[in-house]
């Protein structure tokens, strides 16, 4: 177990990922309206997922690696403001309207774990470097 996720292997392709991560997002508009949650949270769950995902399809146009190190820089650093800037939006609105926060926190981080699994059992199944 040790050496599974610490062998090198290729990136594998982020789209099945962010499809995945989206398909949860939207099956959760279901589950909103059959629990009588805030709909507008829903929405501000799947916006903040929607931002995420378009900085995130930006970033990986950036060529990555050795010889790319400024624009490996961009996209470390874009990455991590990505994931801040959703963290103080979900702030600044639970300091005004804390139930459309959680549901807009429990959209978003549904569509991030079903994303962050799957990356994780693709990188892990990849063929392993040399």
């Amino acid at each position: 177990m040790n050496g599974l996720l610490m062998t090198p292997r290729p990136l594998p392709n982020r789209l099945l990922p962010v499809l995945a991560g989206s398909g949860a997002v939207l099956l959760a508009l279901p589950v909103f309206l059959l629990a009588g949650f805030p709909v507008v949270g829903w929405l501000v769950g799947a916006g903040c997922w929607a931002a995420a995902q378009a900085v995130g399809l930006l970033l990986a146009r950036l060529p990555l690696g050795a010889d790319n190190l400024a624009a490996s820089g961009v996209v470390g650093f874009g990455m991590m403001v990505r994931a801040v800037t959703v963290l103080v939006a979900l702030i600044a609105l639970a300091t005004a309207e804390p139930a459309l926060a959680l549901a807009a926190a429990l959209v978003y981080a549904t569509g991030y774990t079903v994303e962050l699994v799957l990356g994780i059992v693709l990188y892990a199944s990849g063929e392993r470097l040399a």
